[in-house]
């Protein structure tokens, strides 16, 4: 089962988007550029309302009144300063990220964890059926080896802060199960991954927790196989920046 769980496509996703980053910062670029232009001029306001009514009077006849405002130098300099953190984000995301193929051969984790990047957030999957027993929300022994292997990963890159995510298939607890709905199953088990990522010496404040039950599955639960990849654990990663 832990064969399974990979997706062939994973394995090229972190490729596969290398061409979208170099498009993300060409039109970045871009918008630095104008905004630094539009920063330097003075807009004609009476002249661009003007233009506006006319276009507006072209298109439609409607009659409508249609507000143009200003920025200011202050506020140009605050968008400027958003774009090029956003880029620096990227790109220290994206070293944090080919980390992660080195984490994917670790011992313990061969073939069992999976990964994505996307617009600067990274997930790293792993398999619920080997973290925890079926119906249960204790981390099992081997469970616990996979926690371990990518603690000493998280512990490398201290700026990350991690949300656990737990997720269960369609199917709901049995009759004589001690849990209400697959809500509370979910969320217990991200708690427990917490708990022991603490126990492990993760800072606390880098970690929170959600149970997120049978939502966003990665396949429709169609099949026994299916549902063995839609129960498992997300670790969502995200750049933590001054003042977060």
């Amino acid at each position: 089962m832990a064969d399974d769980y990979e997706r062939p496509e994973e394995e090229e996703e972190g490729d596969s988007v290398e061409w979208l980053m170099t498009f993300s910062d060409l039109t970045m670029l871009m918008l630095v550029f104008f905004i630094m232009l539009f920063a330097m001029s003075t807009p004609d306001t009476s002249k661009i309302q003007s233009t506006l009514q006319s276009v507006t009077a072209a298109l439609g006849g409607k009659e409508s009144k249609l507000a143009t405002s200003t920025i200011s130098r202050e506020e140009a300099g605050v968008i400027l300063d958003q774009v090029l953190m956003n880029k620096q984000i990227q790109i220290a995301q994206q070293k944090v990220f080919s980390d992660v193929k080195y984490l994917q051969t670790k011992k313990g984790l061969e073939g069992l964890v999976g990964a994505n990047f996307e617009d600067g957030i990274i997930t790293i999957r792993a398999p619920g059926d080997v973290l925890f027993a079926p119906g249960e929300v204790t981390l099992t022994a081997k469970g616990r080896e996979v926690i371990e292997a990518m603690k000493d990963f998280f512990t490398q890159h201290p700026d990350q802060t991690i949300n656990i995510r737990g997720y269960t298939d369609d199917h709901l607890p049995g009759a004589g199960s001690r849990f209400r709905d697959n809500w509370e199953v979910s969320s217990l088990r991200a708690v427990n991954v917490l708990r022991l990522l603490m126990d492990m010496g993760i800072e606390p404040k880098r970690l929170t927790s959600t149970g997120l039950a049978d939502l966003n599955p990665l396949f429709p639960n169609t099949s026994e196989e299916y549902r063995a990849q839609n129960r498992r654990v997300e670790f969502v990663l995200e750049k933590r920046v001054t003042g977060k």
